[in-house]
This record gives structure tokens, sequence and C-alpha cells, in this order.
């Protein structure tokens, strides 16, 4: 086992990785930049080094820097965390190259599904169903309007590189069509560095459904169940739970054993998600996520499984400690994202904050590294903090959940606890009855 792990992230995750790590009896070294010097994770590492300022692409973004602290800190192993260097195969293969393990799938897995073309053809070789559309990136607008012709409108043009709903159009007949393709590869490339964008026919209706997965390097490969991530805004996601209200028990077998299938056919190592829009019955796969996903909490508290510690085990060689059988779904969990941003027009609020009160009692987890005094960088993601609770079944998570936002006061910023508020209360999230557009549609309705 690992006896010293440096964490190339910060906030919240660089928090719960530095957690388990000291659960686990590892030490910890977090890098970063100035404007994160007082960070909780910082304040809690066993040793923390400064590699640079608050731009990301000069602090976590900079490769040298965070392999120079590893090797300065005498480091066996790095973890990216999410988001920054997370899903960068060049970053996996230096760590590796340079004698430090890296907690994730090989640079070669990262490579493949971060590439969306490349993602689907992978998985539908091993038998994943996919939304139908181009095999292959599309450079001219006549092929382009030939296929759309043959799926059928309306399409989706999406950047074969990224994410976050960034290089994405959706065209509903052939007199939009143009300028959807030109503004996906022109947002692809400003967003992305890379133009190249394919088409699937756009689903009107569907769930978001994600699949946990966790491999090891002795071909052991085990599912976590589903997480539903339906209710987004601009395709990021706001609210989580686990499991989908949407899916039947045969479903949610067939979809997890055929991920894990999927990945094991792979030979995927390390956790992952695999993510698929669910209409009508059928599922189809979009993209892999090669990384620790925000929600994993609501994941690890129906399951009991520590996704973080397993993942380090994983990445220090050894087998997975359970097996298939041995996971038991228990009860129902939702995560609120709760993020610093005015809650009606979604701008980034940074600033201080004046006040701090977190809920607790049974079934509440609160993985946040905010604290009263805490100054919100303008530098990086909003995200403040994640409110995750747990009950015997969804009906009690719910009202958990209610009572717990009630609780939750921060003063001094404007955050998204009061559209949280609402979201709870309104009749389709309490029935589970939204998709991935239902959020856009409530946002559009408190406006008019």
């Amino acid at each position: 086992m690992f006896e010293k792990i440096l964490i190339a992230n910060r906030g919240e995750i660089a928090l719960r990785i530095h957690r388990a790590c000291r659960e686990m009896g590892i030490s910890t070294v977090v890098v970063h930049s100035t404007a994160d010097a007082n960070g909780m994770a910082v304040r809690f590492a066993d040793e923390s080094v400064c590699i640079g300022p608050p731009s990301a692409r000069e602090s976590y973004l900079n490769v040298p820097a965070i392999l120079s602290a590893a090797a300065i800190t005498g480091a066996d192993a790095i973890h990216p965390g999410i988001g920054f260097l997370a899903e960068n195969a060049s970053f996996a293969q230096m760590v590796e190259e340079h004698g430090f393990a890296f907690i994730g799938p090989t640079a070669e897995h990262i490579r493949i599904m971060g590439d969306k073309i490349s993602a689907k053809s992978a998985v539908t070789a091993a038998g994943l169903p996919v939304v139908p559309g181009s095999e292959g990136a599309i450079t001219d607008f006549e092929d382009a309007q030939s296929l759309a012709d043959t799926v059928g409108y309306p399409v989706l043009i999406k950047a074969a590189s990224g994410g976050g709903g960034r290089g994405m159009r959706v065209s509903r007949g052939p007199d939009d069509l143009k300028d959807a393709f030109d503004e996906a590869r022109s947002e692809a490339r400003s967003a992305f560095g890379d133009d190249a964008v394919y088409m699937e026919k756009y689903l009107e209706k569907p769930r978001h459904i994600e699949v946990q997965i966790i491999a090891d390097q002795h071909g052991n490969c085990v599912h976590l169940g589903e997480r539903d991530c339906s209710v987004q805004r601009r395709h990021q996601k706001v609210i989580e739970e686990a499991p989908s209200p949407s899916l039947s028990a045969d479903e949610r077998e067939y979809i997890g054993n055929l991920a894990a299938k999927t990945a094991r056919e792979l030979g995927y190592r390390g956790v992952g998600t695999m993510e698929f829009l669910y209409e009508d019955g059928n599922f189809y796969f979009i993209e892999m996520n090669t990384r620790l996903q925000v929600e994993h909490p609501i994941t690890e508290m129906i399951t009991g499984v520590d996704l973080v510690r397993e993942q380090i085990r994983v990445a220090a060689g050894l087998p997975l400690s359970f097996r298939q059988e041995d996971i038991v779904f228990q009860g129902h969990s939702i995560e609120c994202r709760v993020n610093a941003e005015n809650s009606e027009t979604f701008a980034p609020c940074p600033g201080t904050i004046t006040n701090l009160h977190v809920p607790g009692g049974l079934g509440v987890r609160i993985d946040s590294p905010i604290y009263a005094g805490y100054k919100i960088p303008p530098h990086y993601d909003s995200l403040l903090a994640k409110l995750i609770v747990h009950g015997a079944n969804r009906d009690e998570c719910l009202m958990r959940l209610k009572r717990a936002l009630e609780e939750f006061v921060v003063e001094g910023v404007d955050t998204t606890l009061p559209l949280h508020h609402r979201l709870v209360r309104e009749p389709e999230f309490i029935r589970g009855d939204y998709n991935i557009h239902w959020l856009e549609r409530v946002l559009a309705d408190r406006k008019s």
C-alpha cells in the first residue's frame, strides 16, 4: 500500500480524498494555488505545496509543478481528483513515466474514452447500445445533411472532445442545420482546441442514467448500481439520486451487468461511470467518465462502499475487496449541489462567507471545504457544498432532504439553496416524473 499520496486538486474533492487517505493510514500532500492557501484540505494535509498563482493554467494544470511537488515530498502516488487533469491521458502517462502510481485508469483508456467517437466505437464492439448517429467525426456539411435525413430530425450535434454542454447544438429541421453545425464546430474549437463534431438522434424526453463501475488489475469488475442525473441546467447536473425512480429492478440489473461486462472486456482499471440516455425502456450509451464523479457519495450511501478507498486500493495493485454478490443496495439517496451562484440569474458570486450552519442528523452528509470566514475565489468552479441525504426509501429521503435544506445556512454570498428549496417541493420531482429537459422548463415557467 502507498505511504504518501499527492492530491492534485482543490476544494471539496481534495478534502474528500484526504479523509479517505487518513482513514487508511496514508500521509497526504495537497498542492494548491496562492488563492487556495487557506483551503480546508491544505490546512488538514500532512504537507502542502504551493504550485502557482490563482490561474488554473499556472497551478492545477501545471504538470511540471505537480510532478516536482510529488518528487520533493517523496509521494508514492498522485490522485488527480475531479476536473483539471483527472481525464488527461498525457498527464496520467507522465505520472507513471516519472515513477509515481496514477490513481485512475490507464492513459490508453482515458484517451479512448476522452474522445466520444472512439468511446462509442469501443463500447459498441463490446455490445453496448448507442444513440443512432454518425460513426465518426463529420467535417462536411453535406455529409451532415445526408445523415440528418437518414437519422431523422431533431438531431444533436456534439463536440467529439470535452463535455459540459459546450460544443452542443440541436437542429430541429433542415432550415437550422447549417447554423447548428457551424456553431457547434466553432464552440468546440474554442473550448477544446478541436472542432471535430458528430451527430446523434435527439431524444425528446430521456432520463440521464449513469452506472458506477469499479475494476481491479486482476480481471474483476463490479457495478454499484445507477444514479439518475436528469435534473440538469444547460447540461450541468443540479440534483442526483440513487437509485433512479424510473427503472424497474430488471432494468437496473440489466444495465448494471452490461456496464460491468463491457468494462471487463475492455480491460478497464479503476473507477468509472458509464452514462446513458434512457427513454421508453431503452438505454443508449453516450459517454464514459474515467474518474471519480462529483455525485459519487449517493452511491456510497446506498452501498456502504467507500469509492475513494477502493480506488486507492486498486491503484496499489490490490484486488477488489468485494464481489458483485456482496453488493446490497439499501434505501435511497439524493444529492444537491450547492453553488456560489445567484439562484435567479446563476451568475457566480465569489466573496466571503460570513456565517455558516450546516445540517446534521441521521442520514445527512455534507461534503464541503467551506467555513465561516472562507473567501470563495473567483477563479474556479462555483461548487460550495454537496448536501447528501439517505433514507430507508425515497419518501423518507425526500422528507429528510427538505428538513436538511431548512437547516442549511450560508450567509455573505448568494447560493443556489433557494433553488433547491423550490425544486424538492415541485410535484413532478416528488413523483420522480422528470427528464433532462424538465429543469429548463421549470426555470422558464418561473420567468414567464
